[in-house]
């Protein structure tokens, strides 16, 4: 897989834009579980994936955490170079869900490119408006619902994207995507459990009745 087949705006880019960001271009392949930006300390680059899940995350000050998006084949990661974006104001850290290929583009390469190019730069507003789209939603999740809807609507979004019904994911980790303490998930599963919409083994979550679930997560 190319990076220009990748990258959308490569072909509105003159020859000289796309000589500098293919001379800088950092291809790399990570394990699950690596972390890749560690919060405002970093300005580790642009990443854009190939094959593979990245998780970009916030953590409170008692350090939970709470899942911001997640980031899929071709998608591209902005919050990992916020030192080219002064108006951020939060710690965001990026790790690796799966194994994971990806470039990487330095930061410093991508902010001459986008100062020079305005298509680069509509792309990347575009690119910024829908992850804040993405947080403003997490955050009235997190305001307006109730944590059985939370946990419901996020077993059914991980059913989606690991194409099965039963989840091989623990009660920690489910909390630390939501933002809560493990106790406060077992709790809920249980509930779950009781009302016949899931199946709880060690390690797993099984999805019993899908439309309970959904009926759930949109009350």
């Amino acid at each position: 897989m190319e990076f220009s087949k990748c990258f959308p705006v490569w072909d509105n880019m003159t020859p000289q834009q796309q000589q500098a960001i293919s001379a800088g271009l950092v291809s790399r392949s990570v394990k699950k579980g690596t972390l890749l930006h560690n919060g405002g300390t970093d300005c580790t680059g642009l990443l854009l994936i190939k094959t593979g899940q990245l998780r970009a995350f916030i953590l409170s000050r008692e350090g939970r955490e709470v899942t911001l998006y997640r980031l899929f084949d071709r998608d591209i990661c902005l919050f990992s170079a916020s030192c080219i974006m002064r108006s951020i104001q939060f710690d965001v850290t990026i790790s690796a869900e799966k194994d994971t290929q990806l470039w990487i583009i330095p930061s410093d390469i991508y902010q001459q490119v986008m100062e020079q190019s305005a298509c680069v730069a509509n792309y990347t507003n575009e690119i910024m408006a829908s992850r804040f789209s993405e947080v403003m939603w997490l955050m009235e999740q997190v305001m307006w619902n109730s944590m059985d809807k939370r946990v419901a609507a996020f077993l059914l979004e991980e059913a989606s994207i690991e194409d099965t019904d039963r989840l091989h994911i623990t009660h920690e980790i489910i909390a630390n995507h939501l933002g809560t303490h493990r106790e406060v998930i077992t709790r809920m599963l249980r509930y779950l459990q009781s009302e016949g919409m899931v199946r709880l083994a060690r390690g797993t979550v099984e999805l019993a009745d899908r439309a309970k679930l959904e009926t759930l997560s949109q009350v």
